[in-house]
């Protein structure tokens, strides 16, 4: 089989498709990725695409879902928390990685919760949430409070990353924090108060530190016994 025949042969396959389009995802967003553009990636013709996906809204799905499960193919550190925060972790690299995925996964949890992409991460949470000894009656909210945060706050951080795409990082936050210590005193007295711990922070143990205040909040309302 010639390298060529071999490229159109992995073209059928759904999985190939789906790892061409995250490919265009992550180059042009979701306005780079087309039939057009899919076709010549792949090297085929668009009936053998549309043989396996209907439509570009089933295709941003998959490969929503396909980039959500290996980010969540993550192993069992050790105790609920440990795991949750390493489930956090994945979804939080995902999204900071794949620039696309913050608003594909808003719209799959807002207009198809009962696809593929929303069950995922509710039992990767879930099932971990119940290990905390969370009782029956309270684990829809509780889980639903930490996808809340752990969705939110990583995609507020790759929004910001995009926002300093263009500018180094550790200017970008000076700049920030020099505006934030220029407010009124009168009416902005804390925002002048945190504008020192802003300034060259790690977004990462951020977010984690988040992670953990949920965490400690689930603990304190539903201790075990």
């Amino acid at each position: 089989m010639t390298p060529r025949t071999r490229r159109r042969t992995e073209a059928l396959s759904r999985d190939r498709i789906v790892e061409a389009a995250v490919e265009l995802l992550d180059a042009g967003g979701e306005a780079g990725l087309t039939f057009r553009t899919l076709t010549e990636r792949l090297e085929t013709g668009a009936g053998a695409i549309y043989w396996h996906v209907a439509n570009k809204d089933e295709l941003l799905a998959a490969a929503t879902d396909g980039v959500v499960a290996a980010a969540l193919a993550v192993g069992s550190p050790g105790s609920p928390p440990d795991e949750i925060r390493a489930v956090a972790l994945g979804l939080f690299e995902a999204i900071e990685q794949h620039p696309w995925l913050a608003t594909q996964l808003a719209l799959q949890f807002s207009r198809s919760p009962s696809g593929s992409v929303t069950p995922r991460i509710f039992e990767a949470i879930g099932r971990r949430v119940r290990s905390l000894g969370v009782p029956a009656g309270h684990r829809f909210t509780t889980t639903s409070a930490l996808v809340s945060y752990i969705l939110g706050a990583a995609g507020q951080n790759a929004a910001n990353a995009q926002s300093a795409a263009h500018a180094n990082r550790a200017e970008f936050l000076d700049a920030v924090s020099d505006a934030w210590e220029e407010l009124d005193a009168r009416e902005y007295p804390f925002m002048r108060e945190i504008a020192a711990e802003q300034r060259g922070h790690d977004d990462r143990e951020q977010f984690l530190a988040g992670v953990d205040l949920v965490l400690a909040g689930i603990t304190a309302v539903h201790r075990a016994g």
